[in-house]
């Protein structure tokens, strides 16, 4: 069990579980997650368009070498058309995986909303999903289930997208979805009725965050009297006013084949998959389009802004407009973006200078205009006039002086040499097909290499003096404010009733009857090459070659929370921080050089990646083994660090989502137990230099070491490579016990984390668990759940706090485990009127799962959407390794989802239900509160 961390826990679970999530990444949650020591690549640009072909192409990216074009990129081996009803399709093979992603683009958004209305095309997008003619909302729930993919949906300004990813051989299934939903949505009063009070909960959700109401206030500024002015989500108001015969208006004007952009990834042929889409969709007819809304800004006279939040540190921002993706000059303000937000640049400088906690810059490109955001943070209780005065002074500088020409050089080799990684995701390359075919009007995404290849830094420096106007910025300082302490309170007494529906199985539609209720015995997925070097270091390596491209993610087993000295906590975050400062060859600006020459992207530190194109694999592990083996660790820089380490730390202990992480670990170990050790800024302030020294030593050892490489390579080149760069690394000593003790199970409790900028709760229901991870019990747990609360939009719990009473926007559980300890939980965000409610409903779900059996339709359909999914967890490089990087961390053997598919193929209802009557215990359920004081 680990401690709980909202950053990374139930609200990224809401995040993917939330219907409507749409893609709106804004650079201030950029920046808050960078701070919590999360990398985020950059903004992609794909230039204007060409003329769309119809038929398959051969040929090369211009200005790039042959031999690394991504042809799943380019032209090349890909299938596209356009139907005599305009549907646009472009179908793109991928063989890293027997997957396949559907990504379709309806090229509307909240930009064409009518007057009063901002949230329409947001409200469609949820009635998509609420049954259309021959497929009725139980019937998409219940196929969603059993295809044992992800599906999802998002609204942007300019498009709407849909997306699933399954099996390949289920994209017949996943064409008539998409199809029957395009031209036949049903649209009831009725069924919007109860849709309209999860969207205004997932309103609440955006509300309670300072990011999104600062970024609101931002477009309403930098956009406005343009269809920009108003953010995508929509209102309350608003959605009090909408109606199903609104929504049937924007759905019948919008919503055609000739305003869609169908893109298909995977493991498909090409060629008949061309012939099942005009199966499908070549009867639908096109319509008459309206005119589209024009979208010009002028350039916004200089605004303030000042907004408190629940953040552990401030931000200075300068927020600037800049162009759309479809302007000519839009490579040009990417690589510009790039340059500034490069960790060789002057603004990152800051941080070394202690000048700021964090410095970057960020792009927010729409389709026909955007922004930039220059930002630094400053410590809680900070003078935040001199952190804006230097943010300032930066930019100001750049914009009459101009960028190095080597940064603007380094930033398209990056961008150039990005590109090849798309490859390496099935729904990522998906992905970065609409972005540029709906986003950017392009024919391809690889169009864009010929357009950064031709950006000079002339041309930068040019639109560095237009953009970075003083006058025409708007600034904002946003000031951590604190929050209040948790409540605590004793455990719950007593049950309120919850009446429910009966429930009953769902028949399928005959064309999908046949082909998804059939489960079908597992085959063990191939295992990957494992060999341990003579340091101990263990090496996994699974060779792929979609892309020239190699990966390695690694991982060296470690606990601060038993390894930091007593008085001493902190000197963990300390050492993480200090590896960016060079080596003991190269110093920090040298080394970032180093890794740009090549390029590489890397991380060292107890958790370690590089990225690299083949050739360059060799080069790039010997730097990441350079800064990971050899770190310079510099006094000074040492000194700029433990301080602001200790400043930073000073705001996150009085700021609601620690208290939260805090509160929820407290409900469930005993007092003084380790995971109950936290730094204070007294504790970072005793570190010395000598006892990062000292951890560093003990802490990263060869025989806690676990690399996987993944890839466009060999397993014997990967040992080659991985053995010269780590194999002179050696361990002193006797190897460290990390396992944390094992606990009593916890009690019932509650506690309330007041945040004044929160107007929705999120809720945590927690218990500690008494069987170990490697006890066979856990998959039948797995299984239930997947009843429960992991199936998505078929399980009883979305079913009964969602769609039945509205009671909340995301809702799911989960369980999360350690060597030694393993836990539950259940998370879902509401209004404070509605926590006390949702909460009865969800213990009566949890109680029933120990009362009866799943029904058969139940356990069907959870063993179908488990065992359907776990080849989709090998549909990316990426994923391929955290699972092996999981596996080791559990001491579980590699084929342990093997094992799980034996176990969900053969398991009996009545197993399930005993396994959740012997290891859950709803009684002792504890529930702590984030937000406004709730209904209990």
């Amino acid at each position: 069990m680990t401690a709980y961390s909202p950053s990374s826990g139930s609200q990224h679970k809401a995040t993917v579980r939330g219907m409507a999530r749409r893609r709106r990444m804004t650079s201030l949650m950029v920046a808050a997650t960078m701070l919590a020591g999360t990398a985020l690549s950059s903004v992609t640009w794909m230039p204007s368009a060409h003329a769309q072909q119809a038929a398959p192409q051969q040929g090369t990216v211009p200005g790039m070498p042959s031999s690394l074009v991504p042809a799943a990129l380019s032209s090349a081996q890909v299938v596209r058309a356009t139907l005599p009803n305009g549907l646009r399709v472009v179908i793109v093979p991928n063989r890293l995986a027997p997957v396949v992603t559907t990504e379709i683009n309806y090229l509307v958004g909240s930009a064409e909303a009518p007057a009063g209305f901002p949230g329409t095309a947001h409200a469609l997008e949820h009635m998509m999903f609420r049954g259309s003619k021959g497929l009725d909302k139980d019937q998409l729930a219940a196929m969603g289930a059993r295809l044992g993919g992800s599906y999802n949906a998002d609204t942007t300004e300019d498009v709407t997208q849909y997306f699933y990813t399954a099996q390949a051989r289920d994209l017949p299934i996943l064409l008539k979805i998409e199809a029957l939903r395009m031209n036949g949505l049903t649209l009831s009063e009725a069924d919007w009725s109860k849709e309209r009070g999860a969207i205004e909960q997932e309103v609440s959700r955006d509300l309670s965050s300072p990011a999104y109401r600062y970024l609101e206030q931002l477009q309403a500024i930098l956009f406005a009297g343009t269809p920009y002015e108003k953010d995508a989500l929509g209102t309350r108001p608003s959605f009090d006013k909408t109606n199903a015969t609104l929504l049937r208006s924007f759905y019948e004007k919008w919503y055609a084949p000739n305003n869609a952009i169908l893109i298909i990834t995977g493991d498909i042929n090409p060629v008949t998959t061309l012939d099942q889409v005009r199966d499908i969709f070549g009867a639908i007819p096109r319509k008459t389009l309206p005119e589209r809304h024009k979208v010009s800004p002028v350039p916004p006279s200089a605004h303030t802004i000042a907004l408190p939040t629940d953040y552990p540190v401030g931000f200075a921002t300068l927020a600037f407009p800049m162009p759309g993706r479809t302007a000519q000059d839009f490579a040009t303000a990417d690589i510009l973006s790039d340059v500034l937000g490069s960790q060789r640049g002057a603004l990152y400088d800051l941080v070394p200078q202690g000048k700021a906690l964090f410095a970057g810059f960020e792009y927010a490109p729409k389709k026909e205009a955007g922004f930039g955001l220059a930002l630094a943070a400053f410590p809680k209780g900070a003078d935040s006039t001199k952190t804006l005065a230097d943010l300032q002074g930066v930019l100001d500088k750049i914009r009459k002086e101009g960028v190095p020409a080597d940064l603007v050089e380094a930033a398209k080799r990056r961008e150039i040499a990005q590109l090849q990684f798309s490859a390496n995701s099935v729904s990522g390359l998906a992905a970065i097909w609409s972005n540029a075919l709906a986003f950017q009007n392009l024919e391809s995404p690889g169009d864009v290499v010929a357009a950064y290849q031709a950006v000079t830094p002339e041309a930068v420096n040019r639109l560095a003096a237009t953009l970075l106007d003083p006058t025409h910025a708007v600034t904002a300082v946003l000031t951590p404010e604190s929050s209040g302490k948790p409540v605590a309170g004793k455990g719950f007494g007593g049950a309120e009733s919850f009446a429910s529906t009966p429930d009953k199985p769902v028949k399928l539609p005959d064309w999908a009857e046949k082909a998804l209720t059939q489960l079908e015995k597992p085959v063990p997925a191939p295992l990957p090459s494992v060999s341990t070097l003579p340091n101990g270091l263990k090496l996994i390596v699974w060779p792929s070659h979609v892309s020239h491209t190699v990966q390695l993610s690694g991982e060296i087993r470690q606990s601060a929370n038993l390894q930091e000295p007593v008085g001493k906590e902190g000197v963990e975050g300390i050492t993480e921080a200090l590896f960016s400062y060079g080596t003991t060859t190269h110093d920090r600006l040298a080394f970032q050089k180093a890794l740009d020459d090549i390029p590489a992207w890397e991380d060292a530190g107890g958790s370690f990646s590089l990225q690299t194109l083949t050739p360059d694999f060799e080069k790039g592990v010997a730097l990441l083994a350079e800064n990971e083996l050899h770190p310079a660790f510099p006094d000074k820089a040492f000194q700029v660090v433990k301080m602001q380490t200790a400043q930073a730390q000073a705001g996150q202990l009085l700021s609601p989502g620690y208290l939260f992480g805090r509160a929820v670990t407290k409900a469930l170990v005993p007092a003084k137990d380790p995971e109950l050790r936290e730094a204070t800024p007294a504790s970072i302030m005793s570190v010395t230099r000598d006892d990062v020294l000292h951890y560093y030593q003990a802490a990263w050892r060869p025989d806690l070491t676990t690399i996987v490489v993944t890839g466009d390579i060999t397993p014997e080149k990967a040992r080659a490579v991985v053995e010269k760069a780590f194999g002179d690394w050696k361990a002193t000593g006797a190897k460290p016990d990390l396992d944390l003790p094992k606990i009593p199970l916890s009690k019932a409790s509650r506690a309330n984390v007041p945040d004044k900028s929160s107007v929705q709760d999120e809720v945590i229901l927690a218990e500690t668990l008494g069987l170990q991870v490697a006890d066979p019990d856990r998959f039948l747990l797995n299984l239930g759940n997947e009843v429960l609360g992991g199936g998505l939009f078929s399980s009883r719990l979305y079913r009964d706090l969602r769609v039945k009473t509205g009671y909340v926007y995301s809702v799911g559980s989960s369980f999360d485990w350690s060597r030694t300890r393993g836990s539950y939980s259940i998370e879902y965000g509401a209004d404070p009127n509605k926590v006390g409610q949702a909460r009865v409903a969800a213990v009566k779900d949890l109680q029933a799962m120990q009362s009866a059996p799943p029904t058969d339709d139940e356990l069907s359909l959870a063993k179908a959407s488990l065992l359907r999914s776990l080849p989709l967890r090998r549909s990316s490089l990426g994923a391929i390794a955290r699972q092996y990087l999981s596996l080791t961390d559990l001491d579980l053997p590699l084929d342990n989802t093997d094992k799980a598919a034996e176990v969900y193929y053969k398991a009996s209802g009545a197993e399930v239900q005993a396994a959740f009557k012997k290891w859950l215990r709803p009684d002792d359920l504890a529930q702590i509160v984030k937000g406004p004081a709730p209904s209990w």
